[in-house]
């Protein structure tokens, strides 16, 4: 019979177990080992059997086995000296405490998923995964974060795989009792709710779930409350389901509602409210809209609220195409916004012109949440240095008239959270050269550019470890693929080859994410033969574990895992060969230290950053990838290979998928057959691959210091939210209203704004290098004054069609009052300092002290076609 209801007996610890409680909610367990020892010292069975998680482990450890273990001293010492070492993390300064002043109180983070811990299953890939060491990296340092998401009832979905191979999806319930999570509760111990307006006078309703990471709180929303009808109940059903309606909704809740979470949680336990909101992509965008609303109940009007919100506001994309962004239609947004609906204050009109994409080739009719998050952010970044390039190129149409370069977005490159993904034997070979401490400090906080202990590890330790790591995924691997074939129907008597599956002495290379059409699964697959004849080599054998999801949406990527699984199938390479499905943090967790080569291979640019390689490098793994997001970045010889690309940027370019493919996925073939292997099996005079242990040393002690998420918290914080902090501070009301009234004051005056003349002291065509030309031009302000611009003489190298390239912009100084007829004179120098093809032109920009960017407004005021002509180019 079925049950129809279900809940949680959990036993009552004795009181000197008690602290295993406070161990168990807070997630630090899951990137702390020695609690994660202590935890399997409880019962080692159920340890396995729940995955690792403390709070199902407690939920099914048997009373006897805890009245044992309070009587054990060992036991309980263990236990103490655990509960101390959480005290004083929790409670100790920290990085962020050791900065000069300035730095925001709080900061407040939001992002539609988080990848936390196996045990909190509310992520789909990489964007989750970041969210969670973005938490994780932040409470190492100490820096005040407050986490906001959803709470998905049914998580992402879980994987396996028919007997075809084709993708199926299971959503197993998630109950938040069995999850290391608590109700944030009123001082009355009921339940705190926020909740949302909708059309039609309904409401949705959502719960606050609390996880604690660390020093860092995440508040989690759960629409599945008893107040809400079932239409509203199943709003966070689960993660990137359902229509249109059904993910604006969660957008509005994790947006609007997070915010409304944000000041029920710092008002019921004294947080410092924050000063810094971090959109981490365009999903919680609404979150500026109520922080808007409330400042208009505060008395301001919307423009001066958008102005104090905006610089406040930092907004991270994630994507490097149009495709990846959420887009809803402006009917649906307007019927959800304005009177009978949320934010009944805020004219819809506002609200529909904040995601309008305005720019050539936009779609009037669809609301753009990344358009309306970069709009509502003074501060905006990319997560590579090349994703920052593509950013600027596909937003720059927000921004007319200045080059791509120029877009007020910059990047920060992502990074990774060394505890959570390097293999304890790893940390140990580290702590046994530098100490615990050290060692720990070295993951968490980083610092360093270089990591010159790795050069004190011999050679044969390095080969040990690795050699135990790959035999642990093998035994990891075979496990999962029994367990796989047994689900897809296979019976125990088929499935004795499954002992023969891998081998700790091949090669092993691993490719594992999800699988939309662009990171290419099957690239590998282009000339079957050829990679069968790489699989089989009678010398130099190599082996192949591949893991990752479709979109349940996708049955093109659904398509290319069934072509991977069919040809892993073949009983001529199955032993060589293997695709594991349900990919999530805990086989990953396995499979970067125990690989020795870790694949990329997306279609260059459309990788954003591509954090997997960063966790397989600091387990000793080496890179094998296109030159695509972060490795594009920090690729050299001395630690991996660089796959050639056909993509446009190189001398060898192709613009046919097909044709491209096959080109990409030869130049693979030719590296693993001429490079890659060879290097792997070939012995110096000591029986060793000297040569690849070099590379993995290098990995180690050049590219871990880098990929840390210690390195990217902190460039967060003195990069972003301390100038975003500031320009907080200096936004108080009068301020705001001050900068809106000047900003619609240029506005208006702008189309008056005009270069009439521009000359310069060069007599001839060409000019000696360190020569310095008098530069002098007359334009005309309008309604605006000298304090409201500035003239830039903008200069540098100049292509075949005349366009500056690595521009220079120097300001030029006014020279007295307007003429009669209103013109102004600017003049300045114009340093000659390279040489080459020479050009130069001006331009006008606002500028007040409070702008972030001379292109916040996108007005630029150039001499007119006229003008530019009669003058040419200065040098050439």
């Amino acid at each position: 019979m079925k049950a129809i209801r279900r809940f949680t007996v959990r036993p009552l610890l004795p009181e000197p177990l008690r602290p295993l409680s406070d161990l168990a909610r807070n997630l630090r367990w899951s990137w702390h080992a020695e609690t994660r020892d202590l935890f399997r010292q409880v019962d080692p069975d159920h340890w396995a059997s729940s995955g690792g998680d403390p709070v199902r482990l407690l939920g099914a450890v048997d009373a006897a086995r805890l009245r044992e273990l309070a009587g054990d001293d060992r036991f309980l010492g263990r236990l103490t000296a655990a509960a101390d070492d959480l005290h004083a993390y929790l409670t100790g300064d920290r990085w962020y405490q050791q900065q000069s002043a300035g730095l925001p109180a709080a900061v407040a983070y939001f992002s539609p998923e988080f990848g936390v811990t196996a045990a909190l299953p509310q992520y789909s890939g990489g964007l989750g995964i970041l969210a969670g060491d973005h938490l994780k990296a932040a409470s190492d340092l100490g820096v005040p974060l407050i986490g906001v998401g959803l709470l998905y009832r049914h998580g992402y979905f879980r994987q396996t795989l028919s007997r075809d191979g084709w993708q199926q999806e299971h959503y197993p319930v998630l109950d938040p009792n069995e999850l290391p999570v608590t109700q944030l509760k009123e001082e009355d111990g009921t339940p705190a709710q926020v909740w949302l307006a909708l059309p039609g006078g309904k409401r949705l309703h959502a719960r606050i779930w609390l996880a604690q990471v660390g020093r860092v709180p995440l508040l989690m929303l759960d629409s599945d409350t008893e107040d809400n009808d079932p239409g509203e109940r199943g709003v966070t059903d689960r993660l990137y389901g359902g229509g249109s309606e059904h993910r604006l909704l969660q957008e509005m809740l994790l947006g609007i509602g997070g915010v409304r979470a944000v000041r029920a949680y710092c008002r019921l336990t004294g947080h410092a409210p924050p000063e810094v909101f971090h959109t981490n992509e365009g999903h919680a965008g609404f979150l500026g809209l109520e922080r808007i609303a409330e400042l208009c109940d505060g008395g301001l009007d919307f423009d001066s609220a958008l102005e104090a919100v905006r610089a406040g506001t930092v907004f991270t994309t994630h994507t490097p195409v149009p495709a990846g962004i959420d887009r809803f239609d402006r009917e649906l947004v307007a019927r959800h916004f304005g009177p009978g609906a949320e934010l009944p204050r805020v004219d819809v009109g506002r609200v529909l012109a904040l995601g309008r994409e305005t720019y050539p080739g936009g779609e009037p009719n669809l609301f753009n949440m990344a358009v309306m998050g970069l709009r509502l952010a003074q501060r905006a970044n990319g997560v590579s240095l090349l994703h920052g390039q593509v950013s600027r190129e596909m937003f720059a149409g927000l921004w007319p008239g200045f080059d791509p370069e120029e877009v007020p977005i910059t990047s920060v490159t992502n990074g990774v959270h060394a505890p959570t993904w390097v293999a304890p034997e790893v940390l140990r070979l580290g702590a046994r050269q530098i100490g615990d401490r050290r060692a720990e400090d070295a993951l968490s906080v980083g610092g360093s550019d270089r990591w010159d202990s790795v050069a004190e590890i011999a050679d044969e330790e390095i080969w040990n470890l690795r050699r135990d790591l790959r035999g642990q995924l093998v035994a990891e691997v075979r496990d999962r693929l029994r367990a796989s074939w047994r689900q897809r129907g296979a019976t125990a008597a088929e499935l004795g080859w499954i002992d023969g599956v891998l081998d700790p002495d091949v090669l092993t290379i691993g490719f594992a994410r999800r699988v939309p059409s662009y990171k290419r699964l099957t690239l590998m697959l282009r000339d079957r033969d050829r990679l069968t004849e790489l699989l089989l080599h009678p010398e130099r054998p190599v082996q192949i574990v591949v893991a990752g999801k479709a979109h349940p949406a996708d049955d093109g990527g659904k398509r290319l895992i069934q072509e991977l699984v069919r040809f892993a199938d073949d009983p001529r390479v199955r032993h060589r060969i293997v695709f594991l499905p349900d990919y999530g943090m805990g086989m990953a967790q396995k499979l970067y230290p125990g690989c020795d080569i870790w694949l990329n291979n997306p279609l260059r640019p459309l990788e954003a950053c591509g954090t997997s390689g960063m966790k397989a490098a600091l387990n000793g793994c080496l890179n094998l990838s296109v030159l695509d997001g972060w490795w594009d970045e920090w690729f050299r010889p001395d630690f991996g290979w660089a796959i050639p690309t056909a993509d446009g940027s190189g001398p060898h370019t192709d613009t046919d998928t097909d044709h491209r493919d096959d080109i990409e996925a030869a130049a693979l073939y030719d590296l693993l057959e001429q490079r890659v292997t060879p290097r792997f099996y070939e012995r110096g005079a000591g029986g060793l691959p000297d040569r690849w242990i070099e590379m993995v040393r290098q990995t180690l002690t050049h590219l871990g210091p880098k990929v840390l998420a210690g390195r990217m918290v902190r460039e967060y914080v003195e990069r972003l939210y301390v100038p975003a902090a500031r320009a907080h501070r200096a936004l108080d009301p009068d301020a705001a209203r001050d900068l809106a009234a000047w900003k619609a004051k240029v506005r208006a005056a702008w189309p008056a704004v005009t270069v009439d003349h521009v000359e310069t002291s060069a007599v001839t065509p060409t000019a000696e290098l360190g020569t310095t030309l008098a530069l002098r031009v007359r334009l005309r302000l309008g309604d605006l004054t000298p304090d409201d611009v500035e003239v830039q003489a903008v200069s540098g190298r100049v292509d075949a069609e005349d366009r500056i390239t690595d521009a220079t912009a120097v300001p030029l100084k006014p020279l007295g009052g307007p003429d009669p007829e209103g013109s102004r004179l600017y003049e300045g120098p114009l340093s000659l300092d390279r040489t080459g093809p020479y050009g130069y032109t001006v331009r006008v920009l606002p500028d007040h002290p409070l702008l972030a960017s001379g292109a916040e407004l996108g007005l630029v005021a150039v001499p007119s076609e006229e003008l530019v002509e009669g003058a040419g180019v200065l040098m050439r």
